[in-house]
């Protein structure tokens, strides 16, 4: 007999969001490199970023930001089925998630990372909705984090002054109404140059005739000019997209939570949708680009406030290093 699953729907019952103690202002960042907090703001947004010490881990950070989620959506980790991690820094080139797994106490869940840059956490809950929606999993917890500081160059002022660190989770949980509206999901691998964070190779001969690589890597490079343009393109596009297979319009849209890399491409991104600045979320000023971290600590940040509510609609929308770009529209709660 043929095997028919059952189909669910997925709701985000619950959110929460870690950043490293240290807050480093454009201030104290000019002192160590040429530059000055107009030149930073003017150009970003970004007034402080969180910067994690030597002690710090991505697995500290994304297990207490699972746990603050899990706390608000009411689930205990023992109840957790799958957890994904959407991290370009792991603490392990083998995986993180496993470790926030033991971590939090959920021994029955599945738990690996994925990799999508800056558009990982969207990646992330597409890919954790298509388990639930199956049946396979019923309780997710999707994690985006990343410890970007540590994998740039401190004396370049282009990129430095950008990054900043932290983590953010949601609680996904399969429902009987579809909190996941419509979603688009893009890459070009064509414009990978544009954003990189390389392997590093060194020759070292084992043997007269045996020579291998010996791998580190090197710090982040931009092209911010031409990420810029793709983004102020791209972004407002596949939202729109990702608005039609959800039969909505920008009218719908209660908030934008998108990647927090700039603040004018935010402001560009509102403009060309005709969605008002006031429902654009953006803590850019506080945490700096935290790549796959910045849609959930956003997101965690408007929810605790109060300013997201139950029942109003979101678009996520991420872009980034790929080149990878996708929006999701989905209600909180």
């Amino acid at each position: 007999m043929e095997r028919i699953l059952e189909r669910f729907g997925l709701a985000m019952t619950g959110c929460g969001a870690a950043a490293p103690t240290r807050s480093v202002s454009n201030e104290e960042v000019s002192l160590f490199v040429e530059t000055s907090d107009e030149w930073i703001a003017t150009r970003t947004g970004i007034r402080n970023r969180c910067l994690a010490s030597p002690e710090d881990s991505l697995a500290q950070l994304g297990a207490t930001a699972a746990l603050q989620a899990l706390e608000m959506a009411g689930l205990a980790p023992e109840e957790v089925d799958l957890i994904l991690l959407a991290t370009s820094t792991p603490d392990d080139l083998f995986g993180t998630a496993g470790v926030i797994q033991a971590a939090i106490g959920a021994p029955q869940a599945v738990a690996f990372d994925l990799t999508a840059a800056c558009s990982g956490f969207v990646f992330g809950l597409v890919t954790a909705a298509q388990y639930i929606r199956t049946g396979t999993f019923k309780n997710v917890v999707l994690i985006g984090g990343d410890l970007l500081s540590r994998w740039v160059n401190w004396d370049d002022r282009r990129t430095c002054v950008l990054f900043g660190d932290g983590a953010g989770a949601v609680v996904l949980q399969a429902s009987d109404v579809d909190s996941l509206l419509g979603f688009q999901l893009r890459s070009d691998g064509t414009q990978n140059s544009c954003l990189n964070l390389k392997v590093k190779l060194e020759s070292h001969e084992i043997s007269e005739d045996l020579t291998i690589a010996h791998g580190s890597f090197s710090p982040i490079t931009m092209n911010g000019q031409e990420v810029y343009k793709f983004a102020v393109r791209k972004v407002p596009e596949i939202i729109e997209k990702a608005l039609f297979h959800a039969q909505l319009t920008t009218e719908d849209i209660d908030w934008i939570v998108m990647h927090q890399a700039n603040q004018r491409i935010l402001d560009s991104v509102a403009d060309r949708l005709k969605v008002p600045n006031d429902k654009v979320v953006s803590n850019l000023a506080t945490y700096g680009n935290t790549s796959a971290a910045s849609i959930p600590l956003a997101l965690n940040e408007a929810v605790r406030d109060g300013r997201i509510k139950p029942g109003e609609t979101m678009v996520l929308a991420g872009f980034g290093a790929g080149l990878t770009w996708g929006s999701a529209i989905v209600k909180w709660k």
